[in-house]
């Protein structure tokens, strides 16, 4: 699909007053800068995954480091274990960006959707007001009546050699009766200040900003950035009886007490054993 700006004449734009479309225009004149992070800034209306567009993209270098696609509507979005993410149109923000770490080692790449998940987590907060947690490894969580509910998620694929593209939905103004599922939630649902879309996507892609410059500048070292603190901290699952449920068809019940250096979760199981888990789905069992 050929990125398209959102303002076009498009008679269905306006069918839901609450939900406007997009301001390209103002994206771009806030994100895109001599010597930021961010190369281009582009709003499709509908498109099966962005992650999948953008990889593409890349693969034909048609863009470079620090590209962002945007869509209005997502129509085949991917979250982890290759679940279906959907949402109506204009509810939430899904977007993609290319990261091309060349001063890192590979063995560090395994950070960034950890990293992501934190920068997202840290620009909702400033701009929706709304606290938000981490579920290991990044699937976003915000409180509704008293509950857990994951509001967003993070993906992460290979682009070629020497990127990644890293995807990013984020429930924002779905109503009780638009939820995919019971236990989803979002911003307007956790009490969210605003919910208009265009600061909280600056907000968002200014915190990744932020954040991948100090761990690029590190090396991809998570200590030294304050990445793995930073993570630690707002990661709901550390301190929980969980079941690590592991490919294979291998499950593993134990108290989650950290994130190692590499991202993996540890966790400590009855047997007296610290197993470190780096895929998998995870279930929390007990509050921490």
């Amino acid at each position: 699909m050929t990125p398209r700006d959102a303002s076009e004449p498009n008679g269905s734009r306006w069918s839901d007053l609450d939900r406007p479309p997009l301001n390209i225009t103002a994206l771009r004149r806030g994100l895109v800068r001599q010597g930021g992070l961010w190369s281009e800034v582009d709003v499709v209306q509908r498109t099966g995954s962005t992650n999948s567009d953008l990889v593409a993209r890349a693969a034909k270098g048609e863009v470079t480091e620090g590209a962002v696609l945007v869509a209005e509507e997502q129509t085949a979005g991917r979250g982890r274990l290759d679940r279906q993410w959907t949402a109506p149109p204009r509810s939430g923000l899904f977007f993609s960006v290319l990261l091309t770490p060349s001063e890192v080692p590979v063995a560090r790449w395994g950070w960034l959707p950890l990293l992501t998940g934190v920068a997202v987590a840290t620009g909702l907060s400033r701009a929706a007001g709304v606290d938000t947690a981490l579920k290991w490894p990044n699937d976003l969580l915000v409180t509704v009546g008293g509950a857990e509910r994951k509001a967003g998620g993070i993906l992460a694929e290979r682009a070629g050699d020497d990127g990644v593209v890293i995807g990013v939905g984020i429930n924002v103004s779905l109503k009780d009766d638009e939820l995919p599922v019971p236990t989803a939630g979002s911003l307007a649902l956790a009490g969210a200040v605003s919910t208009d879309r265009d600061p909280l996507l600056r907000g968002v892609l200014r915190s990744l900003e932020d954040l991948y410059g100090k761990w690029r500048a590190a090396g991809g070292d998570p200590g030294p950035c304050g990445l793995h603190e930073a993570y630690a901290a707002g990661c709901a699952t550390l301190g929980r009886v969980v079941r690590a449920e592991l490919p294979g068809d291998r499950a593993v019940v134990g108290e989650a007490v950290a994130v190692d250096g590499d991202g993996r979760l540890v966790l400590a199981t009855e047997e007296g054993v610290q197993e470190p888990v780096g895929a998998g789905d995870i279930v929390h069992l007990r509050p921490a």
